[in-house]
């Protein structure tokens, strides 16, 4: 399939910055030339609700995580069904809008917009079209406001954006391409978080068995005292965490040329890398000051098993914990790779509270119990052996890794340029079933997209 894709045999300029040059027979219609404003509101609030996922477009809100909060009643809420583009006009500019699939209620502070009969087929194409990454920019260019998180996409600023308008055909034809490539991509992806997966258990298996038991199999043992953790080596040493650390609660507004800012989707789950952001950060909220060889343990959503030890001190967020060792028998780094073993993460995330957002709460944490060998050199040994035996996994995790965020790369500048007419999609086939888990190896196309993506960036 790939090897079809080629370019229209002419163009014109669209006159539009995203777009650039658009296939000759292809218009641009304003919004309103296609839409009309829809405001039917639910008078029992019986109906299905919906939610607008920038991940997975306008779904049902039974499908989803939803976090917020629920309304006492959704009598008054708008009303939409299918086909019609639904759009969160405070979160427009992030991929919050599509065409529902659904009949069911939306807020009463969304865009629910109809297409107008003579346009009714041009819903799947538009549903690409809005959400694709170049008209990110229109939308974000039209969403107004002080904050980015509080840009508003107005009725009247939506009705007049640009809308690119190929033939029925043709939009039909680039709807099928991408819900092909969807499919191809999807199970690509599926079968790669599988073997994620498999690799994180091996992995987690080695470190879990090292923390608590050491490196030699025939060590003497003693019980621990503790069901979920059992045996231990006789000579090691076992106090509660409380007794080893303090949890530091230093608060601050500011921070210091040379501190670093830690949040937690800066912090790699089971691995501890920190990806510090490219931009000055500004925060409008108290943070906490860690110093060099604190262990920071992210307490919201702990089963995402974000524990680091970063290098350079600085200010972190307060869904951080910040333990600071008090007594020197145990060393930081051990103490990081025990609270990050899927031992220690399940214990924690099995007592935490909060449906939706699930916390975990120091005095359980702190009264956890520690196990550790006496001294610092078998502490390193143990550590140093873990990473040996675990580094071909982690190298086989990162690369499946790369290859997921390769392909999602790929899919999505190859849609962009199917939705802008960069590429002919019209005679090419498409399958147009769903792929049987057996099948996952046998996307050969897809298989072919992140050779070619890998080589590309190692040329870089």
């Amino acid at each position: 399939m790939i090897d079809e894709l080629k370019p229209y045999a002419e163009y014109k300029d669209s006159g539009l910055p995203w777009a650039s040059k658009i296939p000759t027979h292809w218009k641009v219609r304003r919004a309103k030339n296609l839409f009309r404003c829809i405001d039917v509101r639910s008078k029992t609030g019986t109906e299905e609700r919906l939610t607008v996922s920038a991940e997975r477009g306008v779904v049902p809100r039974s499908s989803m995580k939803v976090t917020m909060f629920e309304a006492k009643s959704y009598i008054g809420h708008k009303r939409c069904w299918p086909d019609d583009l639904v759009i969160n006009s405070l979160w427009a500019w992030g991929r919050g809008l599509g065409v529902a699939r659904h009949h069911g209620l939306v807020s009463s502070a969304y865009g629910v917009y109809r297409l107008r009969p003579e346009f009714d087929e041009y819903a799947p194409f538009i549903h690409h079209l809005v959400r694709s990454k170049v008209y990110h920019w229109e939308l974000r260019t039209r969403s107004k406001g002080v904050w980015i998180s509080r840009l508003q996409l107005t009725d009247d600023a939506f009705l007049r954006a640009p809308i690119l308008v190929p033939s029925v055909e043709e939009g039909k034809a680039i709807t099928r391409f991408i819900r092909d490539i969807d499919r191809k991509v999807n199970a690509f992806i599926r079968n790669r978080r599988r073997l994620i997966k498999v690799l994180n258990e091996q992995k987690q298996a080695i470190i879990n068995r090292a923390v608590t038991r050491g490196l030699d199999p025939n060590v003497p043992l003693k019980p621990s005292g503790v069901d979920w953790l059992g045996n231990i080596p006789k000579h090691w040493e076992k106090n509660r965490l409380k007794f080893l650390v303090r949890n530091v609660n230093e608060q601050t507004s500011t921070r210091q040329p040379d501190e670093v800012y830690v949040a937690l989707e800066h912090v790699e789950g089971w691995t501890g890398r920190i990806t510090l952001p490219s931009e000055d950060i500004e925060f409008g909220s108290q943070v906490k000051r860690f110093h060099v060889g604190d262990v920071l343990f992210g307490k919201l959503r702990p089963y995402l098993a974000k524990v680091t030890r970063p290098s350079v001190k600085g200010v972190c967020v307060g869904e951080f914990l910040v333990l600071r060792r008090k007594n020197e028998a145990l060393l930081p780094e051990f103490l990081e790779q025990e609270l990050r073993s899927k031992l220690f993460i399940d214990i924690i995330n099995s007592a935490t509270f909060g449906a939706k957002m699930p916390r975990a709460d120091w005095d359980f944490i702190g009264n956890l119990l520690i196990v550790y060998p006496p001294t610092h050199a078998e502490q390193l040994e143990i550590l140093s052996d873990t990473g040996k035996q675990t580094a071909s996994l982690q190298a086989a995790i990162d690369k499946a890794n790369r290859e997921v965020s390769l392909i999602q790369e790929y899919r999505t500048r190859l849609i962009a340029d199917v939705v802008t007419g960069k590429v002919d999609v019209r005679n090419v086939k498409c399958e147009g079933r769903s792929v049987n888990e057996e099948e996952f190896e046998d996307i050969e196309e897809v298989e072919k997209a992140v050779d070619l993506l890998e080589e590309s960036e190692d040329d870089k």
